[in-house]
């Protein structure tokens, strides 16, 4: 149960982010946002502020958002019965297209004719009669119920995200995975403080009978040089220590003000079925808060350059088993959570710089794809047609989609079956 959770949170945290960064940017470009959801599934609470119906839905993964385009415009039937509400000006300014029993109060009109993204009309029958046919103007900022019984505002062309300029098509197709990046780096900054600072070069402890303590090494010595070599950080402590296989070091250490020389022969240990040479030293922590900063920048870095050149290899050395779908983020997710917060925050920041790296892959279905029709566009001065980019999403999703299946399909059997 607690690996569900933990699988519930970190994935609807990297959706909701994601889709947050899509959000925030088309609203700030003046895209019309028709619904902002959080979470998946039916409808638990709706509330509308200004252009935006914001919802909260029943199944807790992640959420989406409901941009103005020709996918999503909304659409009267001719035949279907709607009841329309006026303002003073006689304007339409909503419209119950949900055919509820228990309709919103206004007038009753059997639809000849509608269209709420160019002309902004609605033809019919005032009450399903004949002989009163009857055309109202609709409202500019009108909404409409559908069937979903969620109330939306229309989506007339001016809003649509087809008529934004390339520059704020790009921002806005950026935003999301650059928000996931975002959150990674943030997390690993978060991560930082919840573990001991970087170790150091000074000694914390030794332990019993340890070659450190034969040596007379104490806490509070400090490791200058091995074998001549300056000491900058633990890791050349380790690494010269472990590259010894067990000969004797010649060590420089710093003990009270002074610089005294020792002789130091390490041991050999087995870790996890491998040689590993030791001199029984526990390492001072750094728990400066700027040192610490740095370590989480510097983590982020390096994970962010890591997931580069694996995605790089990936398309030189193609291999299933190198993606991972959700039941594969499941398991990991579930593994990791037996080891603890620490480690949850850093698969957290991991994946979610993966998440969005992998979203930029420029594949027809992901932001990437997306964002090459953007530049396509930038370079010719105007937009492929919405036919052609239309087939071009329909292919790009089918693949995906059976990419997804084989991904799934293969998490099944590495994790659950094999």
């Amino acid at each position: 149960m607690k690996g569900i959770l933990i699988f519930l949170v970190v994935f609807g945290l990297l959706v909701f982010v994601h889709e947050f960064g899509h959000f925030i940017v088309a609203k700030k470009s003046g895209i019309l946002v028709r619904e902002f959801s959080i979470g998946m599934g039916p409808k638990l609470f709706q509330k509308r502020r200004k252009t935006t119906t914001y919802t909260i839905r029943w199944l807790p993964l992640g959420g989406y958002v409901r941009l103005a385009g020709a996918d999503d415009e909304s659409k009267l039937d001719p035949g279907m019965t709607v009841v329309l509400q006026l303002n003073d000006k006689n304007e339409v300014v909503r419209i119950d297209a949900s055919e509820s029993d228990l309709p919103i109060e206004g007038i009753p009109v059997q639809v000849t004719k509608a269209d709420l993204v160019d002309a902004l009309i609605i033809s019919g029958y005032e009450n399903g009669d004949e002989d009163k046919p009857v055309t109202y103007h609709v409202n500019h900022d009108a909404t409409i119920i559908d069937k979903n019984k969620t109330e939306l505002i229309i989506a007339p062309r001016d809003t649509q995200f087809q008529q934004a300029n390339v520059w704020q098509k790009l921002a806005t197709n950026f935003a999301g995975p650059f928000m996931n990046i975002v959150l990674g780096f943030v997390v690993f900054l978060i991560w930082t403080f919840t573990v001991p600072g970087p170790a150091t070069t000074t000694v914390a402890k030794t332990t019993p009978n340890s070659p450190a303590r034969v040596a007379k090494i104490e806490s509070g010595d400090k490791i200058l040089s091995i074998n001549g070599k300056k000491m900058n950080s633990f890791a050349d402590v380790s690494l010269a220590i472990n590259q010894s296989k067990g000969k004797a070091l010649q060590m420089k250490v710093k003990k009270n003000g002074k610089i005294n020389s020792v002789v130091v022969k390490p041991k050999v240990a087995k870790i996890q079925k491998q040689k590993v040479y030791q001199i029984g030293i526990v390492a001072q922590s750094n728990e400066n808060a700027g040192v610490k900063l740095k370590r989480g920048w510097d983590t982020a870095v390096s994970t962010t350059g890591m997931i580069f050149s694996a995605v790089g290899n990936l398309f030189r050395h193609f291999s299933l088993n190198k993606l991972s779908g959700p039941v594969g983020i499941y398991s990991q997710t579930s593994q990791v959570s037996q080891m603890g917060f620490t480690y949850v925050l850093a698969f957290l920041a991991m994946i979610s710089i993966n998440l969005g790296i992998v979203n930029l892959i420029p594949i027809p279905g992901l932001d990437g794809g997306k964002l090459l029709l953007n530049l396509i566009e930038l370079v010719r001065g105007k937009p492929i047609s919405e036919d052609h980019e239309a087939v071009v999403e329909l292919i790009g999703f089918g693949l995906l989609l059976l990419l997804i299946i084989a991904v799934t399909g293969n998490d099944i059997y590495r994790y659950f079956i094999k």
